[in-house]
C-alpha cells in the first residue's frame, strides 16, 4: 500500500526556496560561523593523523577519514532536523533546514569574488584583479595576463556552477539537508587533499574518486541547462551546444569540461588553462563583461536546475511505502 506525505514535500520545497532567497539576499555566511570552514579545520586535523609510511595503511586511513567526516557532519544535522520536526513542527524545521542548507551552496558568493576582478580590469588595474584571483582559483595570479585572468574567472564560474550550486541541490533533492552536507564534505576533501602529489596521493585518492563520482550526473545536467540558460538570455546557445559536444572531454577532469565548454560556447570565447586545456573558439575578443555574462548564465542555470531537477525529484519522493 502506498501513502503520500504531502507535508514532507511542501516542507522540502519551502526549505529549498527559503535557502535560495537567503543566498540571493545575504550572500555567504561570515567565515567565523560558516560550516565549511569548520569542515576544513577538521580535515586539517585528521589528515595529519592519517599519515603513514605504509602506503596501504595511508590509503585505508584516507577512506576512513572521508567516511568519518561525512558521518560526523551529516548525522547530527539529520538528528537535529528530525528532532525539530517531531518536537516543534514544520516552521522551526523549515527555518533551521533552510539556514543550514544555504551553507552548502553559493550563488551570490561567486559574484562577490569575481565582480571586483571585472571592475579592476575595466580600470586597467590588473594588480588588483590578481589579488582577488586566489579566492576562486589555485593558479599563480602573478603569472597571468589580463586575458588569462578573465578566462580563469569565467572558468571558475562555470565549474563552480556544479560543485558550488547544482551538486548540493542534487543531493538535497535525494537525501535532504544531510545529503547536501555530505556532498559538501566530499567536495571540500577533494579541494584540500585530492592532489596527485607525494603528500596526498594516498590520503586523498578516495576523496578525489568520490568527488568525481558525485559530480558525474550534476555536471552533465548543469551543462545542458547552461545551454538552455544561454538561449533564454540571448547568448550563443547554438554555439554553446556545439562547443559542449566538441570540447567536453578535453579536460583532465571527466566532469569540469562539460560546464566550462558550455560556458565558452555560450559567450563565444575561448577559455584556456595553459598547459592543460583550451576550450571554445578564439574569436579574438574576451573582456571583463564576459565575467558578468557568465554570472548571469550561472544563476539562471541554477534556477533552472531547481525547477527541472530538484522539484521533480522531491515530487517523486513523496511516495513512500507503507503498511
Amino acid at each position: 500500500m502506498f501513502t503520500i506525505d504531502f507535508s514532507w514535500f511542501s516542507d522540502s520545497v519551502f526549505i529549498f526556496t527559503l535557502a535560495l532567497l537567503i543566498d540571493l539576499v545575504l550572500g555567504e555566511y561570515p567565515d567565523r560561523i560558516h560550516p565549511t570552514i569548520g569542515i576544513g579545520k577538521l580535515i586539517i586535523y585528521l589528515k595529519k593523523k592519517a599519515k603513514s609510511p605504509n602506503p596501504h595503511i595511508e590509503k585505508t586511513n584516507g577512506v576512513l577519514m572521508a567516511l568519518f567526516i561525512m558521518l560526523v557532519v551529516a548525522l547530527p544535522i539529520f538528528a537535529l532536523l528530525l528532532w525539530l520536526r517531531i518536537s516543534f513542527g514544520s516552521i522551526p524545521y523549515i527555518i533551521a533546514g533552510a539556514i543550514l542548507f544555504k551553507a552548502t551552496f553559493a550563488i551570490r558568493g561567486m559574484g562577490q569574488y569575481t565582480k571586483p576582478i571585472a571592475a579592476a580590469i575595466k580600470t586597467n588595474d590588473v594588480d588588483s584583479a590578481r589579488k582577488w584571483l586566489p579566492f576562486i582559483v589555485r593558479r599563480d595570479p602573478n603569472s597571468l595576463n589580463e586575458r588569462q585572468i578573465i578566462s580563469a574567472s569565467v572558468e571558475s564560474i562555470a565549474e563552480s556552477t556544479t560543485d558550488g550550486i547544482t551538486a548540493p541541490f542534487f543531493f538535497y533533492a535525494i537525501f535532504g539537508v544531510p545529503g547536501a552536507f555530505a556532498y559538501r564534505v566530499v567536495n571540500t576533501l577533494d579541494s584540500m587533499v585530492g592532489y596527485k602529489n607525494d603528500e596526498y596521493r594516498n590520503i586523498g585518492w578516495f576523496s578525489a574518486k568520490l568527488d568525481t563520482i558525485t559530480n558525474y550526473v550534476p555536471s552533465r545536467l548543469t551543462a545542458y541547462l547552461m545551454v538552455t540558460a544561454a538561449m533564454f538570455l540571448g547568448e550563443k546557445w547554438r554555439e554553446s551546444w556545439r562547443i559542449l559536444q566538441r570540447d567536453k572531454h578535453k579536460t583532465a577532469s571527466p566532469n569540469a569540461g562539460f560546464t566550462i565548454s558550455a560556458m565558452a560556447g555560450a559567450l563565444n570565447i575561448q577559455l584556456e588553462k595553459q598547459g592543460y586545456y583550451t576550450l571554445g573558439d578564439d574569436h579574438g575578443s574576451i573582456s571583463p563583461e564576459d565575467i558578468g555574462k557568465a554570472l548571469r548564465v550561472m544563476t539562471l542555470a541554477a534556477v533552472l536546475f531547481g525547477v527541472v531537477v530538484v522539484l521533480p525529484v522531491l515530487a517523486l519522493s513523496i511516495y513512500v511505502v507503507g503498511l
